[in-house]
């Protein structure tokens, strides 16, 4: 088989029907989820909360990259519903979109979705915050205290650019201020929902199922072409995550709808195999296995220690 590079990138229809459906799919899931809360066993409201947030999320980073029209403004009218409330999708995408400046990938001052420290960064935790940070490279830690750390970092962050640099930050934080109060009258004034379900029935496992798919999707490595994994063999959480567990091949080709990716994945899995150096998982079950209680990687980026 060629190089992966020869491929050219496959037409995009000019309406993708598969994910107006998945789009269909979330959001009435979600209205019925919310609508008929009380009615269901508590367990399945939350896992089946946790399922929709991470899985909207999905769908956000897939409009992101030009779905399921040719219309950008239609494409993120149907991602920009805080479901999440915390992370406003203007901001998600100004963020992801540079994060695929590949060259840059995990360095931790020019990758926004970095999880490496440079050497003041490390320092400036003090002993407490690095025993988080070693914790935060576990998997276990990931899924039980990232999601906070994650969350209450980003809102700082967020804070201190609202004051500082005011004008656009603040407009798209009141937009996504309004978004959040509709989301909230409907789920606590419609639905009679208590908002500690939401929290962490919702948002909470959404996220940690979302960490769960970035735990081990990027690696430093010297050459950026091999710092993007692949997770291999997870059909349910491959759905969950529109198949950006085949990560490579989406920072190879970030065009591809979701739909296609396994497809085209299958086509060229020796060639995207050679491109990131052999970073392959069998399944996400590998991943625990290794990860569970072990750090992913040192915390402490190469290039900046």
């Amino acid at each position: 088989m060629g190089s992966f590079s020869a491929l050219k990138s496959p037409s995009i229809s000019r309406l993708e029907w598969p994910t107006v459906a998945l789009s269909g799919a979330i959001y009435g899931g979600y209205l019925a989820l919310t609508w008929w809360w009380a009615s269901l066993p508590m367990p399945l409201v939350m896992a089946a909360g946790s399922w929709l947030i991470a899985w909207h999320g999905s769908l956000q980073h897939e409009v992101m990259h030009g779905h399921p029209t040719r219309n950008r403004r239609i494409n993120d009218a149907i991602g920009w519903a805080p479901l999440s409330l915390w992370l406003p999708y203007a901001i998600y995408k100004d963020s992801h979109l540079t994060h695929h400046r590949d060259e840059h990938l995990t360095d931790p001052i020019e990758d926004p979705e970095s999880s490496y420290f440079t050497k003041a960064a490390w320092d400036r935790l003090g002993a407490f915050g690095r025993l988080l940070a070693a914790w935060n490279s576990t998997l276990l830690g990931r899924l039980a205290i990232g999601p906070a750390i994650m969350i209450l970092n980003f809102l700082a962050q967020e804070l201190r650019a609202v004051f500082e640099e005011g004008g656009e930050r603040r407009r798209i934080w009141l937009s996504h201020s309004a978004g959040v109060a509709a989301v909230l009258a409907w789920v606590l004034l419609v639905c009679d929902m208590p908002l500690w379900l939401y929290v962490f029935g919702f948002i909470y496992g959404g996220a940690a199922l979302t960490r769960l798919r970035s735990y081990a999707e990027h690696r430093y490595a010297d050459n950026h072409e091999e710092r993007t994994a692949i997770v291999e063999n997870s059909r349910l959480l491959g759905l969950l995550f529109l198949h950006n567990n085949l990560h490579v091949l989406h920072h190879s080709r970030p065009g591809i709808p979701w739909y296609r990716i396994p497809a085209i994945y299958r086509q060229n899995r020796d060639a995207l195999v050679a491109l990131n150096g052999g970073l392959v998982y069998n399944s996400y079950l590998e991943i625990v296995r290794r990860f569970l209680l072990n750090p992913h990687d040192d915390p402490r980026h190469p290039r900046h220690r």
